[in-house]
């Protein structure tokens, strides 16, 4: 029996569809030059960063277009962006949707660090163009990433250009804070209404932007809502502090509560949560905050802006935020139900329309009978109580002057203030000190409970007691602020009031109280009430 023919090992290598394209490209003679593009940026754009960008941009255009086998695409470039995300980098996105599109097939750019600060972001970009056959070249690291060793380096190159870029946010944090530390803060002037950057660094006024900010002030203290101020600065081509045409109730609050304004500041009001993705969150405690009073020169008196903040929490409460536009809106109540007037347009399609305000509870399930009211009604009661002090006024002037410190006066509330706030520091040193002995001391954790608590509820104590002087305080001060206002507007006016204006009503009149018989209760800012002479009315059946 024959001995079976022993077969000879073969290897055959069998080439790649990219290899053998090759071989047909070089074997038909059509080289085709690879499509190169570039990428540069610099992290500001400040003077001293505009030569290095424009640096860049000169020197790839000139590097790629010197190379007879590269064919030039273009150099995208982003500047003044921070590089530790890559989402907002417009060019650098585009740059990328273009080489995934197939128009490019090599990308040269400085450095790891001008391409991410972000591992995560760098390895996913570098992997999606390696999947589309594009590669990346670092100059800097001398890495190209199609190369056997291209990814390992490039990841030990990303995570060193992401430890970079946490210290330089962490010396920027400290550097921030070093200078809130020290009384220095800046201002977003694109989006502040009111101020510019002076010669010197500090909040400069700009006056014409100031007295919109006085007028918003003025309009609140008036009476009239957030919404109201809004609409009425949008009608008038008045721009945002963004420069937009149309203003809203939030922009109005902003300015309100905005301490700046009367020459404080408040800094680190936010910080970021996560250096790589710059999320910012309001700061309720987590990090220190410094308060700067008398920082900067004041648009509002510091006592105006405190009497508004006052204003604004009372409005809140009673729920007069979103009064309409006409002045009447919050002013009148209803004497059987307490309830608000508010207007109503009877007749509205035929020529004998017209508005009247009555109680809003009325048809609501209650049995109030109170009549309803015509603008003209309402504005002939007022003048004729407002014309009834006239007579008077230098006595109603004279007396108020003798006694408006006496009534406002917050001496005793300061001094108790005071005392206060040095029981604050007292218990919070105990409380430092208790710590620091738990630490390094084995105490009895319930007796130490027990004391630690009694001094925590000491703090609490006097801190809430604080607040509530503060509350005190503010009511005093507002009391003695719409009593000027009002002794002011009597003094000003002439003899006989003979036309309603929009500016007295608000001026001296806190509410009206429509009783039964149509009389109308003024109570003025004075704190003085005048009822009118009942209007004729008809019960309706």
């Amino acid at each position: 029996m024959s001995q079976p023919v022993k077969r000879q090992r073969v290897v055959t290598f069998i080439p790649s569809k990219a290899e053998q394209e090759a071989v047909n490209v070089l074997s038909d003679a059509e080289y085709k030059p690879r499509r190169v593009a570039a990428y540069a940026r610099v992290s500001t754009n400040k003077e001293e960063q505009e030569s290095s960008f424009e640096a860049q941009v000169d020197k790839y255009t000139r590097l790629i277009q010197s190379n007879d086998e590269w064919d030039f695409v273009k150099v995208y470039a982003d500047e003044g962006i921070s590089a530790t995300s890559t989402k907002h980098r417009a060019d650098f996105n585009r740059m990328v949707a273009d080489a995934l599109d197939g128009k490019i097939d090599l990308i040269i750019t400085k450095s790891v660090s001008r391409f991410a600060r972000n591992t995560v972001d760098s390895l996913v970009t570098i992997r999606k163009l390696k999947a589309a056959g594009v590669e990346v070249y670092f100059e800097k690291e001398n890495i190209y990433t199609m190369d056997s060793k291209g990814e390992l380096l490039l990841t030990i190159m990303s995570s060193l250009a992401q430890e970079e870029s946490r210290s330089i946010s962490e010396n920027v944090t400290w550097g921030k804070r070093k200078q809130i530390a020290d009384g220095v803060f800046t201002m977003p002037y694109k989006n502040f209404l009111g101020y510019r950057k002076g010669p010197d660094g500090m909040p400069e006024i700009v006056e014409e932007e100031a007295e919109t900010v006085r007028l918003i002030y003025r309009l609140f203290l008036f009476g009239k809502a957030p919404s109201a101020i809004a609409s009425m600065l949008t009608a008038e081509g008045i721009p945002t502090p963004g420069g937009k045409a149309r203003w809203r109730p939030n922009n109005i609050i902003s300015i309100l509560t905005n301490e700046k304004y009367k020459g404080d500041a408040l800094l680190q009001k936010t910080y970021t949560v996560d250096f790589l993705t710059k999320t910012k969150k309001i700061n309720n405690g987590e990090v220190p905050q410094v308060y700067i009073q008398g920082s900067h020169k004041h648009i509002i008196e510091p006592e105006i802006f405190d009497l508004v903040q006052w204003e604004l929490q009372r409005r809140k409460e009673s729920g007069q935020m979103t009064s309409s536009v006409h002045p009447f809106s919050g002013k009148l109540f209803c004497g059987e139900c307490g309830g608000m007037f508010g207007s109503k347009t009877w007749a509205s399609k035929s020529p004998s329309r017209r508005t009247v305000w009555r109680c809003n509870d009325r048809y609501a399930g209650s049995n109030c009978y109170t009549p309803h009211l015509t603008e003209h009604e309402i504005k002939a009661a007022f003048l004729a109580a407002f014309n009834s002090q006239i007579p008077d006024r230098e006595e109603i002037i004279a007396g108020y002057r003798e006694i408006i410190l006496e009534l406002t006066d917050t001496t005793a509330l300061d001094a108790e203030y005071n005392e206060l706030g040095a029981e604050c520091t007292v218990a919070q040193e105990l409380i430092h000190q208790m710590v620091q002995e738990n630490a390094t001391t084995a105490l009895d954790q319930e007796d130490y409970t027990r004391r630690y608590q009694a001094i925590v509820q000491r703090f609490d104590t006097a801190r809430q007691r604080m607040m509530e002087i503060d509350g005190e305080r503010m009511e005093r001060t507002a009391k003695r602020v719409n009593i000027e206002r009002y002794l002011d507007a009597l003094q000003k006016c002439g003899e006989i009031v003979s036309e309603f204006d929009d500016e007295l009503w608000y001026t001296t009149v806190d509410t009206v109280t429509v009783a039964t018989g149509k009389r109308l209760v003024f109570k003025f800012k004075d704190g003085s009430e005048i009822t009118s002479e009942p209007l004729m009315w008809r019960k309706r059946a």
